[in-house]
C-alpha cells in the first residue's frame, strides 16, 4: 500500500506571532519533521491557505477571520522549519475570493496527484485540528483514502472547548464506518 504523508497548512500566520496563531501550533514541527525524514512516505505533500488580499473570510469583507496567508506574503509561506525540498508537491487552496479553502481537496488536484502516484492511504498532520485537519481528513476519505491522522503532529484551535477532540472522533467515525 502506497503512502502519503499530508501536510495541511503549516504556515508561518497560523504559528506564533502569526495573522490567525493556533495555540502551539509551532510545536508539531519536530514531528513533521520526524515524519517527512522517516522514510517511510512514498510522497510528502503540502497544503497552503492562499487567499487574496479581499478574501471573504476576512472580517472586513464580512467573514470571521482576520486576514491571513494572503497569496506572496511571508505569513502565507509554509512554517519556516520545513525543508521544502523534502515536500514533493504544495497544493493552494482557498485561493478564490469566494472559496473557503477549508479542505486540500477542495478545488485543487490534490487527489488527482495522489491517484497519479498510486497513494492508497494518507496521514495528516497540521493546522488546524478542528477547521482545515478535519475537512481534509473528511474529504480524503470521501476520495477513497485511508486515512490516519498522526495526533502528535495537529493542533486546533478550539473556538469552542473541546472542538479538535470533536473533529478527531468525527474523523475515527467515518474512517471506521468505511471500512465496515
Amino acid at each position: 500500500m502506497a503512502e502519503a504523508l499530508l501536510i495541511i497548512d503549516f504556515q508561518n500566520d497560523f504559528c506564533s506571532g502569526g495573522a490567525l496563531a493556533v495555540p502551539d501550533g509551532d510545536a508539531i514541527a519536530s514531528r513533521v519533521n520526524e515524519l517527512i525524514d522517516s522514510g517511510r512516505f512514498d510522497l510528502v505533500v503540502a497544503t497552503r491557505d492562499w487567499h487574496p488580499a479581499d478574501h471573504a473570510s476576512f472580517a472586513e469583507q464580512g467573514g470571521p477571520w482576520p486576514p491571513h496567508c494572503v497569496q506572496g506574503t511571508p505569513g502565507a509561506e509554509l512554517h519556516d522549519s520545513l525543508d521544502r525540498s523534502r515536500i514533493a508537491y504544495v497544493v493552494d487552496v482557498g485561493s478564490g475570493r469566494e472559496d473557503e479553502g477549508y479542505s486540500g481537496f477542495e478545488k485543487s488536484d490534490l487527489a488527482e496527484i495522489l491517484r497519479r502516484h498510486g497513494i492508497d492511504a494518507v496521514t495528516i498532520v497540521g493546522l488546524a485540528t478542528d477547521y482545515c485537519v478535519r475537512a481534509s481528513a473528511l474529504d480524503a476519505l470521501n476520495e477513497g483514502f485511508d486515512v490516519t491522522v498522526d495526533e502528535d503532529g495537529v493542533r486546533g484551535i478550539d473556538v469552542e472547548p473541546g472542538d479538535s477532540e470533536r473533529a478527531l472522533a468525527e474523523i475515527r467515525s467515518a474512517r471506521d464506518s468505511r471500512r465496515r
